[in-house]
């Protein structure tokens, strides 16, 4: 910890997932007795660099063409955009991040990114993350020190990492409030977040979709709402996401529709035995994953 609050800190990026990564390194890192650490924010539009600079969340502020100054002045950046967006600022602002820097990145796709490590000089250790946490509402003005508080954050260590780079990560992110670390491989990140996240909002998306009444959430109990909360979407960002992981994805929806005819077969043919025998071992299975969940 003595560490990390002397460290200086830059946010590519500062919506709602930079807005909270800086305010929680704010709160939980540099808030304490004798911190020379600095936080640095770089967005393309600065209406919210004006508003954390106001808020004394960051302590300097950079646009997209002043960017190149910020870079060598951090010692661990959070590239904070879409996953393509990720790669081309990595590929165009390589040579201006500071000599021996932690870099990271919080995409929801990995694949893209396994081969980023080489692109970096000035001995640069770029280290692949997904924070699992965040809202539905976009922008810094929606972010929160607090989302992180009890989640999971995904570290996906490559063999050009440095252990002490890696350890720095890992006091960091558990400093931040996230309380489990999970470390895999790119290949798995996406195989495993296609079904417990993207899935997910292609689900919730349908289910909005195939209302054919809106009025209908007038005969809401709370079910509809809890399955499409997810639904209010990011449409330029999961719609990168789907498509960059569309070969894993694919497979969970083709899956998923397996599952959806069988239940509809029961039902059309009232058959009670098979179908309450389905949702048996439904209720037994979504039990064990809910025991597996924490454990880990």
């Amino acid at each position: 910890m003595e560490k990390l609050k002397n460290l200086n800190y830059g946010i590519v990026g500062l919506g709602i997932m930079g807005g909270s990564l800086a305010k929680s390194i704010r709160t939980n890192v540099l808030n304490q007795n004798g911190s020379t650490g600095k936080i640095y924010a770089c967005n393309r539009s600065t209406a919210c660099l004006e508003m954390a600079k106001s808020e004394g969340i960051v302590d300097a502020s950079f646009t997209i063409d002043s960017v190149d100054d910020m870079l060598p002045l951090c010692d661990v950046v959070f590239i904070c955009l879409y996953p393509h967006a990720t790669l081309d600022f990595i590929e165009q602002h390589k040579k201006y991040f500071k000599g021996g820097a932690i870099v990271t990145d919080i995409s929801g796709v990995k694949g893209i990114l396994k081969d980023a490590a080489s692109i970096f000089e000035n001995d640069v250790d770029f280290i692949i993350g997904h924070p699992m946490a965040g809202g539905e509402k976009e922008g810094y003005a929606n972010s929160s020190a607090n989302f992180f508080i009890n989640h999971n954050y995904i570290l996906i260590p490559q063999e050009s990492n440095k252990k002490e780079n890696l350890d720095t990560m890992r006091d960091l992110i558990y400093a931040m409030g996230f309380t489990r670390i999970t470390e895999t491989t790119c290949d798995i990140h996406d195989y495993k977040i296609a079904f417990t996240s993207q899935l997910c909002h292609v689900i919730a998306s349908a289910l909005v979709e195939s209302a054919e009444d809106e009025n209908i959430t007038a005969f809401g109990g709370g079910s509809f709402e809890d399955l499409t909360r997810i639904a209010m979407i990011n449409a330029p960002l999961w719609t990168e996401l789907f498509l960059s992981n569309k070969e894993k994805l694919c497979a969970h929806i083709e899956n998923f529709e397996k599952r959806i005819a069988e239940f509809k077969k029961y039902i059309q043919e009232e058959d009670s035995k098979s179908l309450e025998a389905l949702l048996s071992d439904t209720r037994e299975k979504r039990m064990r994953m809910g025991s597996i969940r924490m454990k880990l």
